[in-house]
């Protein structure tokens, strides 16, 4: 009896709070939404090089990975390398300060790789009320990009600027500016950007019929992370990730993609067959990146642009197959996985993920 009118108890509480809901949550928002304005992930990270996957997935869709970006924190500056769909609101979601980032490196120019582009430079804008555009950097291309992107957010650009004024979005600070490099020859790295104790250098990949395509590397108070952007299997990487401290590559397991072209073919997609045929040529195998750590000396191996999309149960473990007996200093990437680094020290530390 005693248990019963427990339960009875417990059940009326329930109720009452679910017929409530709405008052209670009015109640508690004040402190939840003052607490997520008033932090900011930088600072909790401290100094050091940090690396944070706002997008690990490719172009299909995955629930736990969005499209190529990678946030690189150096002390309290941030840079991206590139602006994939969903990333800069994962950055926010994760409490990074937007406007606080400095730059944007672009790889190449497949549409995963850019299509949040604008909405990146517009957010990070109105978000740090910045005076000037926000810097592109990419070899041979990117002024088009740029300029295209700039042209189309123009009109927003202009009603903000109307609606908030110069507090929030002064227009001097509007769009982005292109940063052009040439492409390295292979075998060399170029240094881009160099800035009180950050270096960042450009290094030539092969993502052939994609031209150019590069990799960036990332020097920062004794450590050094090297993000392979999409490319096969790269002597030139494992000549440049030598004794690094993280890897952050690529990977596509073959093997799903193989079981894709057949389903493909049994249901008559002709289109989807076609594609899963294509995309096995230039990109990195989950074994041949971990041979790259291997062969490098890497400290640790990020994947990431990770593809096809692991939803099926037990589809990691495929994607993995043969991995471990390579090399076993690896961590599967979703958004939100975070590294950091502390300066002139060799410790690589995974933190939890704010998402």
């Amino acid at each position: 009896m005693k248990k019963l009118v427990i339960v009875l108890f417990l059940l009326t509480l329930v109720l009452l709070a679910y017929e409530q809901r709405a008052t209670i949550a009015l109640r508690i928002a004040p402190v939840a939404i003052e607490a997520a304005m008033s932090g900011n992930r930088l600072e909790e990270l401290g100094n050091g090089l940090h690396v944070v996957l706002c997008g690990a997935g490719g172009p299909m869709p995955d629930p736990k990975r969005s499209s190529a970006c990678v946030a690189v924190a150096a002390g309290n500056e941030l840079f991206v390398v590139d602006a994939g769909t969903g990333g800069v609101r994962n950055l926010a979601r994760m409490r990074f300060p937007l406007g606080n980032i400095g730059a944007v490196f672009l790889t190449h120019f497949h549409s995963d790789h850019i299509d949040g582009l604008g909405e990146m430079a517009m957010m990070r804008w109105v978000s740090g009320a910045n005076t000037e555009p926000l810097a592109v950097h990419g070899p041979a291309g990117v002024k088009q990009v740029v300029e295209g992107f700039n042209e189309t957010y123009a009109a927003d650009a202009g009603y903000r600027n109307a609606h908030h004024g110069d507090t929030v979005a002064p227009l001097s600070g509007t769009g982005m500016t292109p940063i052009e490099f040439p492409l390295p020859e292979k075998g060399q790295s170029l240094v881009i950007y160099q800035k009180g104790d950050l270096r960042v250098e450009t290094i030539a990949v092969d993502h052939f019929p994609v031209k150019p395509a590069v990799a960036y590397l990332f020097h920062y108070r004794g450590r050094s992370v090297l993000i392979s952007g999409d490319t096969v299997k790269s002597k030139n990487i494992e000549k440049f990730a030598r004794g690094i401290d993280l890897l952050v590559h690529e990977a596509l397991a073959p093997n799903l993609v193989h079981i894709m072209n057949a389903a493909a073919g049994k249901v008559g997609d002709k289109r989807m067959e076609k594609i899963t045929h294509d995309i096995l040529d230039y990109h990195a195998t989950p074994v041949q990146a971990a041979e790259t750590a291997r062969d490098a000396g890497v400290g640790h191996l990020l994947y990431y642009h990770i593809v096809p999309p692991l939803i099926l149960p037990g589809a990691k473990a495929a994607w993995l197959e043969g991995v471990d007996e390579v090399f076993t200093n690896y961590t599967v990437g979703q958004d939100g996985t975070t590294f950091t680094l502390p300066p002139n020290s060799d410790e690589i530390i995974k933190v939890g993920s704010s998402l």
